[in-house]
């Protein structure tokens, strides 16, 4: 079994737990049975109850058919690509812009090994990680819907 965070063993409130049989929570619980049996077969239910529905309640449009010769005046990507795209968009220098787009994964790589800093879980204890994690999804946010814009009022959202 893997654990991913040992525990201080030298904590006199842990050693107390597990004195009386409490405390598994703090280094882990063993996925056989209690994942696979129980909680997956929920949980993969639950996803085929969520498509079924969705495929029943809103099922998808087949589009007018594709014209090869006419093309639309704004080329936008899938919704999930809108904030890369919209820092391609923006940025004069194209190199550069491509750097900034390189740095998305490699500071999703970096995560892991700056998460391990820290020993608390609680993101109150852990004001620069979640500063750091609001910052990005503001920006992610305001980079997506400014994809949606034209490019004049990409940036600002129109509001300014």
């Amino acid at each position: 079994m893997s654990i991913l965070k040992k525990p201080d063993l030298t904590d006199p409130i842990l050693r107390e737990k597990l004195a009386k049989g409490m405390g598994h929570n703090y280094y882990g619980e063993p996925a056989w049975p209690n994942d696979l049996l129980f909680i997956f077969p929920v949980v993969i239910a639950g996803t085929i109850a969520c498509l079924v529905g969705l495929a029943v309640l809103d099922p998808a449009v087949v589009g007018e058919p594709a014209n090869p010769f006419a093309t639309p005046l704004e080329i936008l990507p899938e919704w999930y690509l809108y904030p890369a795209f919209q820092i391609l968009r923006v940025v004069p220098n194209k190199l550069l812009g491509i750097m900034l787009q390189s740095a998305i994964p490699v500071g999703l790589m970096l995560i892991p090994f700056l998460e391990n800093v820290n020993k608390f879980q609680n993101p109150f204890r852990r004001p620069v990680a979640t500063a750091v994690f609001l910052f990005g999804t503001a920006a992610t946010l305001w980079l997506g819907i400014g994809a949606t814009f034209p490019i004049d009022t990409s940036l600002t959202l129109g509001l300014f």
